[in-house]
């Protein structure tokens, strides 16, 4: 695009079209980069970054380090064709996936390999540079919360860093940017050791990052503006002495994925979206609106929250509370698990690391009960929905698609009692729930909702109604033994959404009761004999024969979505019965690939 206002303007040669390109692709050949880095004296983490790419000699380099090791495309990143290998016998596997990911997505599959430090911090560093040798650092971010190598959180500026160290850092990675004459808008992304405060060169990319709007919310600078300025010849707008931050800002990347199974992503339609409400100091950047299809074939984030506050935990805070107003229904998202990580007391602390997710997974991860309340909260929503007691538009009852079909008999109405049975979608619970109708009161209908599970039985009371500003978009109001309660409210096939300042619910609903519909697994006869798609995706590679044997822990079948490889490996021992899928088919989630007869 710049070079495109550069064109325009009758400022950019074929000479300096050459040479904007070639300082790229040297940039983003982390293998070059590095060598130049090294030799401008910029720090480096200690590796091979060479052109041998035989297999045999890069596991002898992987020796010769010492593990745990990273392999990482020389082309690399958003952490594809990066894999971290604790142990020599796992060397050859994970070398392959990130050869085949890194061609896949960079048309490359050169890696280079690193020692791999333990618990390091990503801090990068935002750096701008003119036609007229000016450069300078607008700080620093952390980036440091990720999952599978990827970015899922960031903050500027990094927490628990000095000010010295803070200049250092800028000033390290304006050297880096001068040592290749770069011009333009650029990260220099670092590896920072917590226990040594040592930082060591990772790479530089050469364009904004998907993060810089907490760069622009703390100093107040517009870096697309920048980068025009800087296209048309102009000299930087600000000299370093004159950059300041305040405040704090965070961003959370919102993705298609399931975090409680390993990340996995969730390609599907988006089949209801509402977003927070957008001000000075919370952004919202997204591609998407509702009905849109989420494809397996394209990165899985959705949108960008972005906040500022003025003190690192009010940001935090901020940023929880606009979580819960980011509510979408249709596919899996990671917003719960985000409301989550932004109230963890470490990561409020300020103890971040690359492996922190993984280190604190049994918390942000763990599939709570639904709290009380908000069983009769989905009932009434759904009687109200089903009743079309308070609601403006037409509802079609008769759609089969739809869980309250008259054909099933769910009418509340007079005294007449109906039992149905909720399943709430995350932890697996199931309620069996009595509902009677207790008249009329003030200005709504009252029912008596008796809900049990395995453990519990509670009974209340409760009334409320149902607005709606669109044809799927629901506003609940309803009192549940005296207290108030307010809630979004999504109806999607057989499944109810509730959306409140804790976050997302659904409910899938079973009419009319039955045990057997609820419970039913067309594969849990052979649920130790059979390997499922964990998404949906795309067969890479099938890495068995009919008759094969096969342990415990073997790769069966590697599936790549998103651009991503996942290796489906098996859970038991025993011998290839059937393969039903070949390289190449599309699959969708659940879907059986392969058969494995135990061994005896």
């Amino acid at each position: 695009m710049l070079l495109k206002v550069w064109e325009s303007k009758g400022k950019c040669s074929l000479e300096f079209k050459y040479y904007y390109h070639l300082k790229i692709n040297i940039l983003n050949n982390g293998s070059k980069s590095k060598e130049i880095m090294s030799e401008a004296g910029v720090p480096v983490v200690e590796g091979y970054h060479g052109k041998d790419q035989n297999s045999d000699f890069l596991q002898h380099q992987a020796n010769k380090i010492g593990y745990p090791v990273m392999i990482k495309a020389i082309k690399g990143g958003g952490g594809k064709g990066m894999k971290i290998v604790s142990k020599e016998s796992e060397f050859f596997e994970n070398l392959m996936s990130a050869k085949r990911e890194s061609l896949s997505s960079f048309g490359d599959d050169s890696v280079l390999i690193e020692k791999y430090i333990q618990q390091p911090r990503h801090v990068e560093v935002q750096v701008f540079a003119d036609q007229h040798k000016n450069c300078v650092y607008l700080f620093e971010r952390d980036c440091s919360i990720q999952r599978r190598h990827q970015k899922v959180m960031e903050e500027a500026p990094a927490p628990g860093l000095s000010e010295s160290l803070r200049q250092h850092l800028g000033e390290t990675a304006v050297r880096a940017a001068k040592a290749v004459g770069y011009e333009g808008a650029g990260t220099v992304e670092f590896i920072f050791d917590n226990a040594t405060n040592k930082f060591y060169f990772m790479e530089m990319n050469t364009r904004l990052q998907v993060e810089h709007p907490i760069t622009e919310m703390i100093t107040g600078v517009d870096l697309v503006e920048w980068q025009i300025k800087v296209a048309e010849g102009e000299q930087l707008p600000l000299k370093q002495n004159e950059i300041k931050f305040r405040g704090h800002s965070v961003q959370a990347r919102i993705y298609a994925e399931d975090p409680y199974n390993n990340f996995l992503p969730a390609a599907g339609n988006l089949q209801y979206l509402d977003y927070p409400t957008v001000s000075d100091d919370v952004r919202v950047e997204t591609g998407v609106r509702q009905g849109d299809d989420v494809s397996v074939h394209y990165d899985p984030m959705i949108a960008k929250l972005v906040v500022w506050s003025e003190t690192r935990s009010d940001a935090f805070a901020k940023l929880k509370n606009n979580l819960s107003a980011f509510n979408i229904a249709g596919l899996s998202t990671n917003v719960q698990f985000l409301m989550s990580l932004c109230a963890h007391h470490e990561l409020l602390k300020g103890n971040v690391h690359t492996g922190f997710i993984e280190q604190h997974k049994n918390v942000l991860l763990s599939k709570n009960l639904p709290n009380p309340e908000l069983i009769p909260q989905a009932v009434i929503a759904l009687i109200l929905y089903n009743e079309n007691k308070t609601i403006s538009t037409n509802i079609n009852t008769n759609d089969p698609y739809s869980p309250f079909a008259t054909q099933t008999g769910f009418r509340v109405n007079h005294n007449y009692v109906q039992k149905i049975k909720l399943k709430h979608n995350l932890c697996g619970e199931l309620y069996d729930v009595r509902i009677e109708y207790c008249g009329v009161g003030s200005s709504d209908s009252r029912f008596n909702i008796c809900f049990k599970n395995k453990d519990t039985e509670i009974e209340s009371n409760v009334r409320g109604s149902l607005d709606t500003s669109s044809s799927n978009k629901f506003h609940l109001t309803c009192i549940v033994d005296g207290t108030l309660y307010r809630s979004n409210i999504a109806f999607i096939e057989n499944s109810v959404h509730l959306f409140n300042k804790d976050g997302g619910n659904e409910f899938t609903v079973i009419l009319p009761f039955d045990e057997k519909t609820i419970d039913s697994n067309e594969h849990d006869t052979e649920s130790n004999e059979i390997i499922l798609a964990p998404t949906q995706a795309t067969v890479e590679r099938v890495n068995v024969n009919l008759g094969d044997n096969v342990c415990i822990g073997d790769p069966i079948v590697v599936l790549t979505a998103m651009k991503m490889e996942y290796v489906v490996k098996a859970q038991i021992e025993g011998k290839i019965e059937k393969i039903l899928r070949k390289e190449g088919d599309s699959v969708r989630k659940g879907e059986l690939l392969v058969k494995i007869t135990p061994k005896n």
